[in-house]
């Protein structure tokens, strides 16, 4: 008995030493913010829909043919995956994902606007701002997380946005926030490679554009893995575009083309910082869309608060912190609002202390050690 009693001792003693570096080990050293732009949720867990893959109610300018031939399948597990391989085949199974309405999963805004401006601000400040109501608001009054984070020492210099859309310089307030910034058709820093930058610089000066603020996101892509690569960033904000700007044109197999595109530039993320030492093993992402759109032949193509079903959003949450749930079903709803606060408690820190009106974390994605 009293052999037993030590022990188990021997054990307590034990496992009180090692809480501490436990505990440190459970802290996410860098989290990624991933955002594309109206992507909707129907799209993301039920795949392509069957009734816009023609010219009448989806525009598209492909052959339906070869449209069914790359997005369709019967069964909903199989087409989903064909549009977003990387999100159902790694995230789904070694994350998270809110919003799947078909489960009893939803996600949604909380601004009432259900447009861009007002849902990046809801999700960078973790609460809605109901003066913001226009995406030409103008520089953001609210400090965001990624602003509060690079004013602390650990991420001082090491928060970062990468975006498609101009309109970033605004929402994160660049002259308040200071954060190093790569938006719209600004010219990317030099990379030391002279040819390189000459490819781009040419690039970003002859691609013919879509919205005189909005960047293509193939051109985003290597400035932002450039940066990466520079192993200087903690947290990181990345916006992609296309999918919005495609739906808005009616042009339902961009939308499609672009949407697996997106999917395949995350995984090209994913690998990239898996492969360097310091974000291996200690790297969340967690991605999602600002708002959704409106359903039907006509209304897929629009969002706004004049839109039932804008409102709706989708979530997903992949890191070394977050349990393997996979799909979340029969859930309470959650909210954009609560992105701000997990992307804090990811990393160890409390965003609520700092901003008492924001939201709390998403459940179960970054749980105590």
């Amino acid at each position: 008995m009293h052999s037993l009693t030590r022990r188990l001792a021997r054990i307590g003693a034990a496992l009180a030493f090692a809480t501490p570096a436990l505990a440190a080990q459970s802290v996410t050293p860098t989290v990624v913010l991933i955002v594309s732009d109206g992507l909707r949720w129907q799209e993301v867990f039920t795949g392509a829909d069957p009734s816009l893959l023609n010219e009448e109610h989806g525009g598209i300018w492909a052959s339906p043919e070869r449209m069914r031939r790359e997005f369709w399948s019967d069964t909903i597990a199989v087409r989903r995956r064909m549009l977003l391989p990387f999100l159902w085949t790694v995230v789904a199974e070694q994350g998270q994902i809110f919003g799947d309405q078909t489960q009893g999963s939803i996600a949604r805004v909380t601004n009432g606007f259900n447009f861009s401006y007002p849902g990046y601000a809801e999700m960078l400040t973790g609460r809605p701002d109901s003066q913001i109501n226009s995406n030409a608001f103008g520089p953001n009054p609210d400090t965001t997380v990624f602003e509060w984070l690079n004013g602390r020492p650990a991420y001082h210099g090491r928060v970062a946005v990468f975006a498609t859309w101009g309109i970033f310089k605004d929402i994160f307030n660049e002259p308040r926030s200071h954060l190093r910034m790569q938006s719209g058709w600004d010219p990317p820093p030099k990379s030391g490679s002279a040819a390189r930058d000459a490819l781009l610089d040419t690039l970003f000066r002859t691609t013919s554009r879509l919205e005189d603020d909005d960047l293509t996101n193939s051109l985003l892509q290597p400035v932002l893995l450039d940066f990466v690569r520079t192993g200087k960033a903690r947290v990181l904000y990345v916006g992609y575009g296309e999918t919005d700007n495609w739906a808005h044109s009616g042009r339902y197999d961009l939308v499609l083309e672009s949407a697996r595109q997106f999917d395949a530039f995350v995984r090209q993320l994913w690998e990239t910082m898996q492969a360097m030492p310091q974000y291996r093993g200690r790297t969340t992402f967690i991605i999602t869309t600002d708002h959704g759109r409106g359903s039907g032949i006509e209304d897929w193509k629009h969002h706004g608060a004049e839109y039932p079903g804008a409102e709706n959003i989708w979530i997903a949450v992949i890191g070394p912190r977050t349990p393997a749930l996979g799909v979340r079903a029969n859930i309470a709803p959650v909210t954009q609002s609560q992105i701000a606060a997990t992307v804090a408690e990811l990393l160890g820190e409390d965003w609520r202390k700092a901003s008492p009106r924001a939201a709390p974390p998403l459940p179960v994605v970054a749980p105590a050690p």
